[in-house]
């Protein structure tokens, strides 16, 4: 009776262990290069596995949250895949550099023009988008996957706060808050910042009164003519000093 019952908790623990040891169910994501900063750009990853063994990645849908629309997205090339971009007429324009944006991105199509994602596998589709919302904490991005054998996966399920992941969930982008006041301005914006400080500092000096560095000018050479009067002074007396003696 006790072998029974410690061949059964031994069972038990071992399945728990197995459990334990198996990944996590692996689905689409988005995550940004760096941070996405409210108010700012960013260029963002929506990286997606292939989960069959049977069947290769062919088609990838993502539809962009139209309650913080975008106005600029612009996805990056990749070899072996076809990219459509679809936008849409907004019910409320949103401004954007102190222009009226009456459109939108609301879906990016990857299609494979070759083999796809393979099983085993996995692919990053990078998307530049901006300009963020400043009044919102993250993102859903819902995303429909299709397979090489036709099946559809719709990574559509929003997570709740407090509650269990749920079995599809959708991409949702984290977002920071504003860098520095700046809104997360792009590293060459900053660059830019800094290459016009300088051409001020330049012009600044450039336009200094020319008759203050001639003054310098004729206080140094002055300064020169005293220092070797008093050399030459020097000398003479020393030299009479040592005839003297």
């Amino acid at each position: 009776m006790k072998a029974s019952r410690i061949a059964a908790a031994g069972t038990l623990a071992g399945t728990a262990v197995l459990a334990l040891s198996v990944p996590a169910f692996a689905h689409v994501s988005v995550q940004p290069e760096g941070t996405a900063a409210k108010g700012g750009y960013a260029v963002v990853d929506f990286k997606v596995p292939n989960e069959r063994d049977n069947a290769r990645t062919t088609k990838l849908e993502v539809n962009f949250p139209t309650d913080h629309p975008l106005a600029s997205a612009m996805p990056e090339a990749i070899d072996g895949w076809d990219i459509k971009v679809t936008k849409s007429k907004l019910d409320k324009p949103i401004e954007m550099h102190g222009e009226k944006i009456s459109e939108a991105v609301t879906k990016i199509t990857w299609t494979a023009t070759g083999d796809g994602i393979k099983a085993g596998y996995f692919q990053k589709f990078p998307v530049s988008v901006g300009q963020l919302p400043e009044d919102a904490d993250e993102l859903v991005f819902k995303a429909i996957q299709t397979y090489s054998n036709k099946e559809v996966v719709r990574w559509i399920e929003v997570p709740q706060d407090g509650q269990e992941e749920p079995e599809n969930p959708a991409p949702v982008l984290e977002l920071s808050a504003a860098e520095d006041g700046h809104h997360g301005s792009s590293s060459s914006e900053k660059a830019s910042d800094s290459d016009d400080a300088e051409a001020a500092a330049a012009k600044t000096a450039a336009a200094e009164p020319a008759d203050s560095s001639d003054t310098t000018a004729r206080v140094l050479g002055v300064v020169g003519i005293v220092v070797g009067a008093l050399g030459v002074a020097y000398g003479v007396i020393a030299g009479r000093r040592r005839t003297d003696a």
